[in-house]
């Protein structure tokens, strides 16, 4: 197909390279004050610009939470009759908590080999311009899109995207489409082109023991003495044991659904090189790591502290706390998370320990046998070079909800990223590659869009 033979020269003539530079120079960090300032120019002169390109009439909107920045929603109607396709990214990006390697800057866009380096490539500036420049193919081969385009763009999904949740409800009828299409998180590993159809959520609870101020003699008083740090190591094990298996029924999902356990089946995570080995003893034994990690839920410590482990004195501290984070699947009552922990805690002799949980985004997915999933599989498979794998969801966190949940939306997700891309860490990278496929990818769906079998549509 000529047009996916340009979708492919696009990025082998350096075009797309040189575009995701221009991207990758704005520190869009949405977490700091000069940042807010690069992701206003970002959307100046650089989104704003590329939709208007596309046709789109392009209005920016207020966050309703003070906590968030702009939204940006650019609107193509070719034809009232026509399908709408929802379109989806991120303008903002992590700051720094890290040295970045001899020779690589986190806003200079460095190519070493098959790797592009800098911040945001992969997570989403890379991304949404994958999508941006198949929608920009696509009009110039056809004169048309055969199709009605809304692009929503915020600023604030790397701290939670505030106020995205009463936005979406706010503009039911402006983001209203037949289906979002947009690209985030990784593949299934870097050689698999993927279709995810959800997330999973984050619940962070913290486990404060908070005894006395001050430390005591462990030679004057150990043995009559709580002590908070072995408190709460125990409090730990009694939520989820010393090989990754969760304790607590209320923090688990109901069941595996059989749809989901199907579309899993054969699925093997943990296969590009440079990936960490996996430990097959770790978490629930009857499931496959597949399963573990997109169809069930897993409670990790993040961190875990009481005094000072590098400088160790003779003392029983007063307070020890950690921070643990339950990633969960659709279907968890997210809502009871806080009172089962406490409840069981209590049971277990640790009405001491204080919790406190903070949910991000929460679960959602599309289901497998949705006719989107199925139409949209169909059509990457036919130019795929190997099978396009269905998961779920992925086993990270996005905001998919707002479009399951708040627009009535299925979600398919179609990523141009893998799991080893460092995103959030210093060494960030795109691999050439899956840039490379991931235009064909991209550009094969929109092509293939406009003529969708009208019973796919709401």
């Amino acid at each position: 197909m000529e047009l996916l033979d340009k979708a492919r020269a696009h990025v082998d003539s350096g075009a797309f390279f040189t575009e995701l530079a221009r991207l990758v120079a704005y520190p869009t960090v949405s977490d700091a004050p000069e940042g807010r300032a690069a992701i206003q120019a970002y959307l100046d002169e650089v989104l704003a610009p590329a939709l208007t390109g596309l046709g789109c009439d392009v209005t920016q909107h207020p966050n309703p939470d003070p906590a968030g920045g702009p939204f940006l929603v650019g609107v193509r109607v070719e034809a009232p009759e026509l399908p709408t396709l929802l379109c989806y990214g991120h303008a903002d990006v992590v700051g720094e908590a890290g040295q970045w390697s001899d020779g690589l800057d986190p806003w200079t866009l460095t190519a070493d080999g098959d790797r592009w380096y800098g911040r945001g490539t992969a997570d989403n500036k890379g991304q949404h311009l994958v999508n941006l420049t198949a929608l920009r193919l696509l009009l110039a081969e056809r004169g048309k899109l055969g199709f009605n385009l809304k692009f929503l763009f915020e600023t604030g999904e790397e701290i939670g995207s505030p106020g995205l949740d009463e936005f979406a409800a706010q503009q039911r009828d402006l983001l209203s489409a037949d289906v979002l299409i947009a690209s985030d998180g990784p593949r299934l590993d870097a050689a698999t082109p993927t279709l995810f159809l959800g997330a999973r959520g984050g619940v962070r609870i913290t486990l404060d023991v908070d005894l006395r101020p001050d430390s005591y003699h462990s030679g004057n008083w150990g043995g009559i003495l709580r002590n908070p740090a072995t408190t709460l190591a125990g409090a730990i094990a009694s939520l989820v044991d010393g090989h990754g298996r969760i304790q607590v029924p209320g923090l688990l999902p109901p069941e595996l659904p059989g749809s989901v356990r199907a579309a899993l089946n054969g699925v093997i995570v943990g296969t590009t090189p440079g990936d960490p080995e996996l430990d097959e003893h770790w978490g629930d034994p009857r499931l496959t790591p597949a399963e573990r990690l997109y169809g069930w839920n897993t409670l990790e410590v993040l961190a875990l502290g009481a005094a000072d482990a590098d400088r160790p004195v003779n003392a029983i501290p007063g307070r020890a706390r950690a921070v643990l984070q339950l990633r969960y699947v659709a279907g968890t009552d997210v809502d009871g998370v806080a009172p089962a922990v406490r409840e069981h805690l209590a049971a277990q002799g640790f009405s001491m320990v204080e919790v406190t949980a903070d949910a991000s985004f929460r679960a959602s997915r599309t289901p497998v046998d949705n006719p989107w999933a199925n139409w949209a599989k169909s059509t990457l498979d036919a130019v795929a070079d190997r099978p396009v794998a269905l998961l779920p969801n992925f086993g990270g966190g996005l905001p998919n909800h707002v479009f399951t949940d708040i627009l009535g939306l299925a979600t398919l997700w179609l990523p141009h990223s893998y799991p080893g891309c460092l995103q959030h860490a210093p060494d960030e990278h795109l691999l050439a590659p899956v840039a490379r496929e991931g235009l064909v990818l991209a550009t094969a769906l929109f092509s293939a869009f406009s003529s969708a079998p009208p019973t796919l549509r709401r």
